[in-house]
């Protein structure tokens, strides 16, 4: 693969985040180094914790020890281009493809087998590839306000107003993204989390591209995959929970999408959670850790 033109986030840029005490791990890749991280007992099952645009895994730091003390080993990566993770410079760099590559190489380095996903907003787009891509090494999934678009049906004008705020002006403002997609009061010490990873618009590639990754017309590049992926996930029996929230313009209805087309979503508890924007890992985590929790004791 050809050698990227990468940045690296600064350590000093994470210093002092608000109740999220884990110590970096990381995985090189032959390109880029990718960054999660860990908690609970290491030869425990594992719970991979993914998240979207433009977050990184300090969105699940109310949800890390509630899944970790339940006894189950959570690995929470950020995406390339994400959190501590590296940042490609050009924004061609970035594709759905290579996305769900470098997740994938990330995962197996880390040999991990028996996985439960929980994937939010592009943390599921990513996920479920794997989960299609891989079904032997995935023992269950929990969907929470994310899809797996394939262009054939309309986005809806939630997503499009998103898509075309993304792409204007000089610079891309993080913290009003994330305060936008919550129900709840952000303090300024967690917006500063969510801006740590970004020093300066140069970092933002990822985040200014993956709006325009998201296939929405038949003939996009990612289109074929995912309706291939769609094809495994159509005959997937094993446990499939949606936990989705109530308030989210973008991803309403996704939920019943995946209710009615999997077999393993059949009999399932699948929520709606009450008071949650998009990021309902800020707005309700603890409650959908323990619904997590819940899902994983009832599945084993």
């Amino acid at each position: 693969m050809d050698t990227l033109d990468v940045l690296r986030t600064p350590d000093e840029r994470f210093a002092n985040l608000p109740d999220f005490p884990y110590t970096p791990r990381y995985v090189q890749l032959p390109d880029v180094r990718v960054h999660y991280v860990e908690a609970g007992p290491a030869e425990a099952a594992p719970v991979v914790l993914m998240h979207g645009e433009p977050s990184w895994s300090f969105l699940y730091r109310k949800m890390i020890p509630v899944i970790a003390t339940a006894g189950y080993r959570v690995i929470a990566p950020d995406l390339v281009g994400f959190g501590r993770s590296d940042k490609p410079v050009e924004r061609a760099a970035y594709t759905y493809a290579r996305h769900v590559g470098w997740m994938w190489a990330t995962l197996e380095a880390l040999d991990l087998h028996e996985m439960t996903l929980v994937g939010q907003d592009w943390g599921g787009l990513i996920g479920l590839r794997l989960v299609a891509e891989h079904p032997d090494r995935f023992a269950r999934v929990v969907a929470a306000n994310t899809g797996l678009p394939t262009g054939d049906q309309p986005m809806g004008r939630a997503f499009r107003i998103w898509q075309q705020a993304s792409q204007r002006g000089d610079t891309l403002n993080i913290g009003a993204v994330i305060r936008g997609g919550c129900q709840t009061e952000l303090v300024s010490e967690v917006v500063a989390a969510y801006e740590a990873p970004f020093p300066d618009e140069r970092y933002k590639a990822g985040a200014r591209q993956f709006p325009l990754l998201v296939p929405t017309t038949p003939d996009d590049p990612a289109t074929e995959a995912n309706r291939c992926a769609w094809q495994v996930l159509r005959q997937w029996s094993k446990p499939f929970l949606t936990a989705y929230s109530d308030g989210d313009p973008i991803t309403r209805g996704a939920d019943r999408l995946f209710q009615e087309q999997i077999p393993g979503a059949a009999g399932q508890p699948h929520t709606v959670l009450a008071g949650a924007g998009h990021f309902l890992q800020e707005d309700q985590g603890a409650e959908l850790a323990q619904i997590i929790v819940d899902f994983l004791r009832r599945t084993q």
